[in-house]
């Protein structure tokens, strides 16, 4: 398990504006690929997380844009999660161009952690282990 995913992207036609270069709302959507691909590499994918009542409301989010990203561009994306409070999480994201590593954006999300009911939990023990880093 690891709490950092590094996977690559290509931007669709549907992503960018008439200028040519990502729409600016597409980053965060990017971020929650992110999020999605992190889940599953940490070996509990988003939807099993549902399933046990957790869910991660998004409560704050941050977009820093650094450069641009057109139509079928090759871009690499890493998303770190680490915990920000006892009913918090905060992911961090950065993408850049696969082959230059030029940087497109960066940010960050914090989501809380509720339960069916909407009411915040604290972070689980199956959540907390996923968290603490893996000895070698």
């Amino acid at each position: 398990m690891s709490t950092e995913c590094r996977f690559t992207y290509r931007v669709r036609y549907a992503e960018t504006d008439q200028m040519g270069t990502f729409y600016n709302a597409r980053a965060l959507e990017w971020f929650e690929v992110g999020r999605s691909e992190l889940a599953r590499a940490m070996g509990l994918p988003y939807r099993e997380w549902e399933e046990r009542g957790v869910y991660l409301p998004l409560i704050e989010a941050h977009v820093r844009f650094r450069g641009r990203a057109q139509y079928d561009d090759l871009l690499e994306m890493t998303v770190r999660v680490e915990q920000e409070r006892s009913a918090r999480l905060r992911f961090s994201n950065e993408v850049v161009h696969a082959e230059s590593r030029q940087p497109v954006c960066e940010g960050y999300t914090i989501h809380a952690l509720i339960n069916a009911e909407g009411r915040p939990v604290r972070i689980p023990d199956w959540v907390q282990a996923m968290l603490q880093p893996q000895a070698g």
